[in-house]
């Protein structure tokens, strides 16, 4: 077995050569009526009058339904611009809508604007019409604009041939303008987001006859409301509300359990051991464990507990503690962990707007604490077009704070055919998990993502029990009456749990890494078609499996932060024999972003695109010949924007690329000395990071010798000539540097 390297090398960077301002012109082949924009502006027209008469929200909110998925660059330019700012500035809410077979297929972008914007573009649009209509016969080309933007506008023109050529562009993009409407009554008690305007929340809410408390607003956009208040808002503003979901969720109980009465098992004093945080139900000090778990109950004193209140918190602490007693054949190497137990939610359910206060309470209060387990989860399913808030509270907690949440994938009853996962698990940020038997197959309670129509979740899987014996199940422990046995989500996720604690903490990885890491021995170079049931794969059992590799595999990662536009290092020397590279290649990239519920479905606001492959040279500059064929951002290499998410993950906070094994493969050539690169360029959705803020990532590539021949040593040797540290994460070193590192010191 070779151990998996970490290389230490200088990450190049530089900002984007292309220039930021550019003419629009309109592609090949499209074509723009005046009738076109003559509707464009009748729709704004209409929008116009309708905010006239209702000034109350201090502005107005038009929404922009594009034609198809559209990038950055097809946004709008000119239309709804406010004087200096860009149209993306005012942009608060970001939708999909939906084809006749579910599946997202056109962009809404909800602005929030003055009235004076709509007007200038009511003028813009009733210009370029005219022009279009008398200078062009009612309809312009992709050749006239090329014309335009290399000849200028006509002199009997009076206007500007960039705000002109912008306006085409975006009359092209654009299918209408309305306004979005919440639709549906809304009966039960809800967290209710609405869309951001200049007004403070409570005043806003007045002028609709709601007068709420301090305690019930979260933040600026999200609002905890009661039936009769819904019932206000939907009737006096229903343009307000953004998205919505109910606030009490029930907790989705394991699909079986039985009872085993044996003697109490013995378990010795915790030490020095890691720390993981449980955040769940209650936890039964009558275990036997009981020593190795700190809890604090975090719910108001006077509710008073049942007995049923203290099992799944204390089942799942009982697998992160001691899991492989019960259960040898997933023994995982990883030895114990003491747990940190915050009990915040009863079995019979909870509201998610008091977690959402809790968790970050939680959280900055315990900074000592690095990874989370969560096996609470909503029966409900998520939703197409937003991020559920406790989700959405999670992201934003990793991005801020050095944390990974582990989560559960959630269940479904047994009755119930296909179901998407529920809230919490549709957290990009987090390691969300399903379930899988022992035979590497779906759970039979196993819910399905993606989220927002479009993201890998869950992420991967593992072991949580299924079936109807006692061997088809994980052995846990709720009280002092012996073994319980247990199947579901929130099982498999602990062993997870423990995994990445060991990776981070005795093993002293990034959280990126280690989620990376985790990510990539899921996936191995298997094909997975079955992605939205158990993402990646499933994860190997022992930790030895995931830290070492074959004696044909060479595993290394590499560490860096991005600043600006591109982060790239052509310095990756990889073993040539008969001047070409025997290797298949994959790599996993991972990163923490910033994400933004306001934002709907462009919930990431930051993508990293990540090239990996052979260096070679492209008119006279170096060129990556990237191992998935990924030509983004080379010149030629415009992609549509639904194409560059499905085989690209554009927006994706995880990259994972590979090539495929065949049972005849065929070395590739070597160019440049047999020298390898990797470039990471990034894209921000709204310029939000400032030049001094860096965001840190974490890659693994594994590359397996096509002929099964071991190049290990040749390639540390060859790295250490080009300059790289050469570390080696062994497990019996990393375990020393750990326990010496966890010693006290006493100074007489």
């Amino acid at each position: 077995m070779n151990s998996i390297l970490h290389l230490k090398g200088r990450f190049e960077s530089r900002k984007n050569d292309r220039s930021s301002f550019s003419v629009s012109t309109l592609p090949k082949g499209k074509k723009v009526s005046s009738l076109h924009l003559y509707r464009l502006q009748e729709q704004l027209s209409i929008i116009y009058k309708y905010w006239k008469k209702d000034s109350r929200i201090g502005g107005a909110l038009v929404s922009v339904y594009y034609n198809r998925i559209v990038p950055k660059s097809s946004r709008l330019k000119k239309l709804l611009s406010d004087g200096s700012k860009k149209p993306t500035d005012s942009i608060c809410g970001v939708k999909f809508e939906q084809n006749e077979a579910g599946n997202p297929c056109k962009h809404i972008f909800t602005h929030y604007i003055s009235l004076k914007v709509i007007d200038d573009s009511i003028t813009y649009l009733g210009q370029v019409a005219e022009i279009i209509e008398h200078q062009y016969a009612g309809e312009i080309t992709s050749e006239d604009t090329e014309s335009i933007s290399k000849n200028g506008m006509s002199q009997l023109v009076n206007m500007k041939k960039t705000p002109f050529l912008d306006i085409v562009f975006d009359a092209m993009n654009v299918e209408r303008f309305g306004i979005e409407q919440i639709t549906g009554d809304i009966r039960r008690e809800s967290i209710v987001t609405i869309y951001k305007t200049n007004i403070e929340t409570k005043k806003l809410l007045l002028q609709f006859g709601i007068d709420i408390s301090d305690n019930q607003i979260l933040d600026q956009t999200t609002l905890h409301l009661f039936p009769d208040e819904i019932r206000k808002l939907q009737i006096a503003a229903p343009y307000l509300i953004a998205m919505n979901v109910t606030d009490f969720t029930e907790i989705a109980k394991e699909t079986f359990q039985r009872r085993d009465h044996k003697k109490k098992p013995l378990i010795p004093a915790p030490a020095q051991e890691p720390i993981i945080g449980v955040i769940d139900t209650h936890f039964n000090s009558k275990v036997y464990f009981q020593e190795w778990v700190e809890y604090h109950n975090m719910l108001d004193s006077n509710i008073e507990l049942s007995d049923e209140d203290y099992y799944h918190g204390t089942e799942v602490s009982a697998i992160i503690v001691d899991g492989p007693r019960g259960n040898p054949r997933l023994d995982d190497g990883c030895g114990r962990f003491r747990v940190r137990h915050f009990g915040v939610a009863r079995q019979r359910g909870f509201s998610s707007f008091e977690i959402l206060r809790m968790i970050r309470f939680i959280v900055a209060s315990n900074t000592d604490i690095q990874v989370w387990n969560l096996s609470l989860g909503s029966k409900e399913e998520i939703r197409e077009n937003f991020i559920s808030p406790v989700a959405a509270e999670l992201d934003r907690i990793q991005n801020e704070y050095d944390v990974i949440f582990v989560v559960a994938g959630t269940n479904k009853a047994s009755q119930e055919k296909t179901k998407k996962i529920g809230s919490p698990a549709d957290s990009l940020n987090s390691l969300v998990v399903n379930a899988v038997n022992f035979q590497n197959k779906p759970a039979s309670y196993t819910r399905i993502g993606p989220v927002l129509s479009f993201f890998y979740k869950p992420d991967l899987s593992y072991y949580g029990g299924d079936g109807t014996s006692f061997t088809e199940k994980i052995a846990t422990c709720r009280d002092d009456l012996g073994v319980f046995y247990v199947s579901g989500t929130s099982f498999a996720a602990p062993w997870i749990a423990r995994k990445l604690a060991y990776l981070i903490h005795i093993m002293g990885m990034s959280r990126e890494v280690a989620k990376a890491l985790l990510i990539d021995a899921a996936a191995g170079w298997a094909n997975n078609d079955d992605v939205y049931q158990i993402g990646y794969g499933v994860v190997p059992t022992r930790i030895e499996d995931i830290i070492n590799t074959p004696d044909d595999e060479i595993r290394f990662i590499l560490t860096g932060a991005t600043k600006e536009y591109e982060t790239y290092n052509y310095n990756l020397p990889i073993p040539v024999i008969e001047g070409h590279h025997p290797f298949f290649a994959r790599a996993t990239l991972v990163y923490f972003p910033v994400c933004d519920r306001q934002q709907g479905v462009d919930y990431t606001s930051t993508e990293m695109d990540m090239k990996f492959g052979r260096l070679y040279m492209k008119d006279g500059k170096p060129a990556i010949k990237d191992i998935q064929k990924n030509r983004q951002g080379e010149e030629g290499g415009n992609i549509f924007e639904k194409e560059a998410r499905n085989i690209y993950r554009k927006w994706d906070n995880v990259k994972h690329i590979s090539e495929i094994i065949t049972s005849h493969p065929r070395p590739r050539k070597a160019y440049e000395q047999g020298i390898w690169g990797i470039s990471i360029k990034t894209k921000e959705r709204v310029e939000k990071r400032t030049k001094d803020e860096s965001l840190p990532f974490g890659v693994v590539v594994t590359l397996k010798e096509m002929n099964g021949n071991n190049r290990y040593d040749e390639f540390v040797k060859l790295c250490m000539m080009r300059g790289w540290i050469v570390n080696k994460f062994e497990i019996e070193n990393q375990l020393k540097y750990y326990i010496k590192a966890q010693e006290e010191l006493h100074l007489e």
